[in-house]
């Protein structure tokens, strides 16, 4: 759901930049494939020790990410005065567990191993923020069912994906290897990816930032 918190007077020219306030390559190659003309500039925030916070107040794992989106767009927008920033945060969750990434492949293979005939959220959020104030956001989700694959099976996907796969909080890339780990999936292929991009692209068009 996009929920706008300021509109754009009638008839307001673009924005002289738009920023994408993460370091992810996947998020950047949507957004330019989009035909959007984006600039990185990552977001220094404590994103750890945000979460810890968050989780202590009970926040859910998708409020998690939007609320991660909002922070990233924040702290980039206060450092480059006019330029609109787009933030983009996702987590990974099994029910009311959220996941993080892992260092090794042991821990990807335990992560796996649990994740394995059972069904997990993947919560994508995006914020839009210029001079400090949020112009809109949003989060969306999708469902993914894992087979419930041998030991044999987990233990040769391991070998053949390799360390790739710790770049992604899943252990898997469904454009890959990942794609033989599943047996369904809902959801959009973008916010699987990590950006709700069909959402975003929404909420540039209502603030007159793309061409409606």
């Amino acid at each position: 759901m996009i929920k706008a918190e300021a509109s754009p007077a009638d008839g307001a020219s673009p924005p002289a930049s738009l920023i994408l306030a993460s370091k992810s390559a996947i998020r950047g190659d949507m957004l330019r494939a989009a035909g959007l003309a984006v600039t990185t500039h990552p977001a220094a925030i404590d994103e750890r020790g945000l979460e810890r916070q968050w989780e202590s107040q009970g926040l859910s794992p998708s409020a998690v990410a939007e609320a991660l989106a909002r922070e990233k767009a924040l702290a980039v927008s206060r450092q480059h005065p006019g330029a609109v920033v787009i933030g983009a945060d996702q987590t990974m969750a099994l029910g009311a567990r959220r996941f993080t990434k892992v260092a090794t492949l042991a821990a990807a293979r335990a992560k796996l191993a649990i994740l394995r005939g059972k069904q997990h959220e993947l919560h994508s959020g995006f914020a839009l923020a210029r001079d400090g104030a949020v112009l809109a956001g949003g989060v969306a989700s999708a469902h993914l069912t894992m087979r419930d694959f041998s030991d044999a099976f987990l233990d040769d996907y391991l070998a053949r994906a390799g360390e790739a796969i710790l770049a992604s909080v899943g252990c898997y890339q469904l454009e890959s290897l990942g794609v033989t780990l599943f047996e369904t999936i809902e959801g959009d292929y973008f916010t699987i990816l990590g950006l709700p991009l069909l959402a975003l692209l929404q909420a540039l068009r209502e603030q007159g930032l793309v061409a409606s």
